[in-house]
């Protein structure tokens, strides 16, 4: 049974003060590694190393929202992966819709991307997902495909060990809009189709494929119940811990110790 994942992107969300208190009591709420559920934080990046401190000793983990594909050098305003590695990450998201839609980012970039990550020794968060335009013309399924395609090139059956997929439908993204759970079920089959296909079906089997899109407290057990959603990457409600907390408890309650 795939060990469920739980992560929080905060985004260009809260300053120092709000942000520690949030890592904290996440730490003390998750003492230690639970065995059926992975909790990861991604803070903004001039908050990785306080809240690294925050949760050092901790069940919860560290991410990065973004990474350069280049090595250090001349890149101003840009993050290479050694220096998040440095501050203790373990983790970056990457693909995901606002740096698709926002700052133009390709499926070749994501993809250079996701092996300069790897290469670097950190596990990847892989975003990718469809607008709503795109699902009413029923073009989910070809976007998925074109979007895993590409942002995969090139990167090994052995590399993918270390990728957990993140499935965004970009249209229930902070709208208040959610897929159903039978909508988020039926493209993480896909997805895993994809996989099964693309590398082979112990592969597919055995990668992690999180929901993400308007997760609250109220959906996200419903959510994690289907049998290929693997947990879920939450905006909005991870910014409070009232929010966040539920949701990492819903997990465990389906996977428990």
């Amino acid at each position: 049974m795939r060990r469920l994942f739980v992560a929080g992107n905060w985004k260009m969300n809260l300053v120092r003060e709000t942000g520690l208190a949030l890592a904290s009591g996440l730490a003390q709420a998750c003492p230690k590694s639970h065995p059926g559920v992975q909790v990861v934080v991604c803070p903004p990046f001039p908050y990785l190393v306080p809240v690294a401190g925050a949760i050092a000793n901790s069940g919860v983990e560290l991410g990065g929202q973004n990474c350069s594909a280049e090595k250090p050098g001349a890149f101003t305003g840009e993050i290479a992966t050694a220096m998040l590695q440095d501050v203790g990450c373990q983790w970056v998201i990457l693909g995901h819709s606002e740096r698709r839609t926002l700052y133009g980012e390709t499926d070749a970039l994501v993809a250079r991307k996701t092996a300069t990550a790897l290469a670097s020794g950190l596990s990847v968060i892989l975003c990718v997902g469809e607008t709503l335009a795109e699902r009413q013309a029923n073009q989910t399924d070809a976007v998925l495909d074109r979007q895993m395609a590409g942002s995969l090139e090139g990167i090994s059956a052995s590399d993918l060990s270390r990728v957990v997929i993140a499935y965004e439908p970009v249209w229930a993204i902070g709208t208040g809009l959610t897929a159903t759970a039978e909508q988020a079920e039926s493209a993480h089959a896909h997805l895993r189709k994809w996989l099964s296909v693309r590398y082979n079906a112990g592969l597919a089997d055995s990668t992690r494929i999180l929901y993400g899109g308007s997760v609250k407290p109220q959906n996200a057990k419903s959510l994690m119940e289907q049998p290929n959603v693997d947990g879920a990457l939450v905006g909005g409600a991870c910014l409070k811990l009232d929010d966040f907390l539920p949701i990492v408890r819903a997990a465990q309650e389906l996977r428990p110790a």
